[in-house]
């Protein structure tokens, strides 16, 4: 009896002590590796680093000198040295470390590695990233971040600066236009391209930029978002009336940039340039950001006067998409299809459009158009999505980078509130006043019945 008390108080606990730490795993991985995992982690990387760089290949025979020393002061085995480790650093997510390479490595052969490390250690994923020559920094993954996403607290924005998604190494996807000034996002319904494109128009509403929409599927997804709006188009036909608009805004601030740069001998070299972003703030238009869902409806033609709209429109977007960057104009191109069958002006369309995300996609002839000609590999990994992940995409850029993002959960009340408080903010731009969404000052608000209905009993 004594032995079965003495198991019962000790089992007891262990076996509620496990089974709390597998449940937090599968429910709360954020506070099992906070509490579990790092430590364990830390402690399996300081016992094995020597040991397992020298099985992954990454170790190299030591210097002459070195073995003179060992010999000369100890009897013991000399080995192979590995990089020199740095500082472990601890994250929410992971850990950090630095390595110096040793001579004759370089970061390739640590990234051809990766996998073998994360077994090695126990963690869900290592990512490796060149600091600067010799030396790399290793960032170890403990949980899948993508699974349930949560945003960092402090991430570096700015203006034009949009945080939208979590990367699969737990770092912030930043949607920049000044780095990369227009960009295409598919996705086929239901992936997360809605979600997607409300965070963008949430992040800009509270910077002071013009925003414009064209929505040819009524205004459904758009429409919501009006009053931080400076234009909003609902069909191809007012599409075809605001493009122009939007191009002879372009040709008028090139032509107040060609002003600026009638260059007089008394003119600082400095305030000679090329864009909006060299003139003085208080000559400076405002950027704008033309949001283009569903454009496979801008391609569509049912009649040869169709056709002949269809080519005007493609033309002044292809226009924007060339030359809106020094004009401060940037263009966000989404839509569930998009490829080379759509018509004349579709793959030069795509050319301008540096940034390239895809969510799931119905047929890999979208992902290859989104992602095949910048980066191969990411094909595969953007097909691979499954359709029980939404906001999960693949984002990569002519740079040939790509890496995996999932856009967190926004509600469309939330996104569209932000836009109302925000409505203060919606520049003057007397061209685009025409295309103003009309947008009730006070909401109406629904009245009680005057007579309070009774259920029926039989």
């Amino acid at each position: 009896m004594s032995d079965l008390t003495t198991l019962l108080e000790v089992g007891g606990p262990v076996a509620a002590l496990g089974g709390g730490a597998a449940c937090a795993r599968a429910k709360h991985p954020a506070a099992y590796w906070s509490t579990v995992g790092l430590p364990v982690s830390t402690v399996r990387l300081l016992s094995s680093y020597g040991s397992v760089m020298e099985a992954c290949g990454l170790t190299v025979a030591p210097s002459r000198l070195r073995v003179l020393a060992m010999k000369a002061m100890t009897q013991r085995e000399i080995r192979p040295v590995p990089p020199r480790r740095g500082l472990i650093r601890p994250t929410t997510t992971g850990l950090r470390i630095r390595l110096r390479l040793a001579p004759g490595q370089e970061p390739a052969d640590v990234a051809a590695s990766a996998e073998r490390l994360r077994h090695a250690w126990g963690v869900h994923a290592v990512y490796v990233t060149t600091v600067k020559p010799g030396v790399v920094e290793l960032r170890l993954v403990g949980y899948d971040v993508l699974r349930r996403v949560r945003m960092p607290r402090r991430i570096a924005g700015g203006f034009l600066k949009v945080p939208v998604a979590l990367r699969e190494d737990a770092t912030p996807f930043v949607r920049d236009y000044r780095t990369i000034p227009h960009q295409l996002t598919l996705g086929a319904t239901l992936s997360g391209k809605s979600m997607y494109l409300r965070h963008l128009i949430a992040g800009l509403a509270a910077q002071p930029v013009a925003l414009v929409g064209i929505d040819c599927k009524r205004g459904v997804e758009l429409a919501p978002f009006a009053p931080r709006l400076s234009a909003l188009a609902t069909d191809p036909e007012q599409a075809a009336e605001l493009l122009p608009v939007l191009v002879k805004e372009m040709e008028d601030r090139y032509d107040l940039i060609k002003a600026r740069q009638g260059i007089a001998p008394g003119i600082p070299d400095e305030e000679i340039t090329s864009d909006i972003w060299g003139l003085p703030e208080h000559e400076r238009p405002v950027p704008v950001v033309l949001f283009v869902d569903e454009v496979a409806e801008l391609f569509m033609v049912a009649t040869k006067k169709d056709e002949e709209r269809r080519d005007e429109m493609v033309t002044q977007l292809i226009r924007l998409a060339q030359l809106g960057r020094a004009a401060g104009i940037y263009v966000e191109v989404c839509g569930q299809r998009f490829g080379a069958e759509l018509g004349k002006g579709a793959t030069m369309l795509r050319a301008q459009l540096t940034g390239r995300v895809c969510h799931r996609v119905n047929d890999e002839a979208s992902a290859k158009m989104a992602l095949g000609d910048i980066a191969p590999e990411a094909v595969s990994a953007a097909c691979s999505i499954a359709p029980e992940r939404p906001g999960l995409a693949v984002a990569g850029d002519t740079s040939g980078g790509w890496s995996r993002i999932r856009t967190p959960y926004l509600s469309l009340g939330d996104a569209a509130k932000a836009c109302r408080e925000s409505a203060h903010l919606v520049p003057d731009l007397s061209a685009l006043k025409p295309f103003r969404p009309d947008v009730p000052e006070h909401p109406v608000e629904s009245t009680p019945p005057v007579v309070l209905p009774h259920p029926v009993t039989g």
